[in-house]
């Protein structure tokens, strides 16, 4: 479900940060529309953080231009959150911790997160697919526009991935936002994704998951449990890193060769 007749949630174009001389993004160009579920992929280092604090507002580019719809609200689930284990914090008081909300809200954000009656269940007992749900519904309490999730699935095992995977993509149906979702694995990604951007400090490649679901090489690394929900956007491109140096990529390409040389690694 995707928007082509409204302007974009979130549009940023030749975006470049440097840090410490080291060029950690370079000229990226990723947008959101309204709707949409645009997934992010790449390695560990490869400048996905650094991108979100740009998205989020928290770190001005060196060049380039970030534009966001007016007002935008924004719902954001982090990749990691450290709670002392020794301190008492239920679910409920968790999701009021910087935002009051009626008790109405906090049930109908739990419920639409698949986790009713876990209002005053301790945050220490909950799984690790659970704490990712309670995130969620964190994030749904702004009632935003634009959802970003930094790696929604990290401490949750396949089946668990799958579940949270099938619930962004209703969330996004149900609310009618875009969603930007950011993953460090280079293989899966969700069915539901409308776009894919593969990122290497700057955009290797983007496309439609349905260009390149069928292929089987890859289809083949799945298996059938999670087939019918996740798909496979193989990283082949047409270029080669060398050390020190960044190729651009075509925008619209979806089939490409390249070998990734060892180099400076991007933050």
């Amino acid at each position: 479900m995707t928007s082509t007749t409204r302007p974009p949630l979130l549009d940023l174009v030749d975006v470049t940060v440097i840090r410490n001389g080291q060029c950690i993004l370079d000229d990226v160009h990723v947008t959101v529309a309204p709707g949409e579920i645009v997934t992010l992929v790449g390695q560990n280092g490869a400048g996905k953080s650094t991108l979100v604090k740009v998205a989020l507002g928290l770190m001005r580019p060196d060049s380039g231009t970030v534009m966001r719809k007016p007002g935008l609200r924004i719902g954001y689930q982090p990749q990691r959150l450290t709670m002392d284990a020794g301190l008492p914090l239920s679910v409920r008081r968790f999701l009021t911790l910087t935002h009051q909300q009626p008790e109405i809200r906090l049930r109908e954000a739990l419920d639409q997160v698949q986790m009713t009656d876990m209002l005053d269940t301790s945050v220490h007992t909950l799984s690790g697919g659970e704490m990712q749900r309670v995130t969620l519904a964190r994030a749904m309490l702004r009632d935003p526009e634009l959802l970003v999730l930094d790696e929604p699935t990290q401490n949750v095992d396949m089946s668990g991935s799958v579940d949270i995977y099938r619930l962004i993509a209703d969330l996004r149906t149900r609310t009618g936002c875009g969603v930007l979702l950011i993953s460090h694995d280079l293989n899966i990604v969700m069915a539901a994704t409308d776009r894919v951007y593969c990122l290497n400090g700057h955009i290797c490649c983007s496309g439609l998951p349905a260009d390149v679901s069928r292929n089987p090489e890859f289809l083949r690394l799945l298996g059938p449990t999670a087939a019918g929900t996740l798909t496979i956007y193989p990283h082949t491109h047409d270029h080669v890193h060398t050390p020190g140096e960044h190729t651009h990529a075509h925008h619209s390409g979806h089939h490409h060769d390249h070998h990734h040389h060892d180099g400076p690694s991007h933050a």
